[in-house]
């Protein structure tokens, strides 16, 4: 939450060049209420914890901290062990290839070695975008400021209100129910006549 939200965002902007970061989306949002804008950061990893310092300040009020990891280095190790399986198969077909003699052994050979190269591409994809990923940590930063004399507990509903706003939502679940039986009289007459025939019966 900020007191100077201009000053902030321009701040933001400036001082992620000087730790090699980036925006990689960005969304703002605002209403006669507050002024809200939401950023995704990508930081290189060993500038993480200085960029995280400078996030706060004076007229800055954190509400909410969370910070979390994930080792993808199993998932790349996997990736790369598959690839040079995948490459070791494909040798292979290349030698049968050589060998065939008729068309259709030649095209079921190919076909096979296009399959193989197609997983072999989409797994260095894969292994590229974790490298990738790796090297940089995610900040996702949501800051805000309230705006004409709105303050957090203006902007919060007050027990009054959420009182009020529970008897509409009784009254309208009332009128939907009355509704619905008018709707269905038809069914409830018939109904009512046949229990009374029944019972008479």
């Amino acid at each position: 939450e900020l007191k100077d939200y201009t000053a902030y965002n321009n701040s933001i902007h400036t001082k992620l060049k000087a730790y090699g970061a980036y925006v990689s989306q960005e969304q703002q949002n605002q209403t006669d209420q507050q002024i809200t804008n939401e950023i995704a950061i990508k930081v290189p990893v060993d500038k993480f914890d200085e960029l995280m310092n400078s996030l706060s300040g004076d007229g800055i009020k954190v509400l909410e901290k969370n910070i979390s990891t994930e080792d993808v280095t199993g998932e790349i190790v996997d990736i790369k062990a598959r690839m040079e399986a995948k490459k070791q198969v494909r040798d292979q077909y290349l030698g049968l290839l050589k060998q065939a003699h008729n068309m259709k052994d030649i095209l079921e050979v190919q076909g096979e070695i296009n399959a193989i190269q197609e997983d072999i591409e989409s797994a260095a994809g894969r292994a590229s975008y974790l490298t990738h990923a790796s090297a940089y940590s995610t900040v996702n930063l949501t800051y805000f400021q309230y705006l004409n004399g709105v303050t957090a507990y203006d902007a919060e509903p007050t027990f009054f209100s959420k009182l009020s706003e529970a008897f509409k939502d009784g009254t309208s679940v009332i009128s939907n129910l009355l509704l619905f039986i008018i709707s269905i009289w038809p069914l409830l007459i018939a109904g009512v006549l046949l229990t009374v025939y029944f019972k008479k019966w």
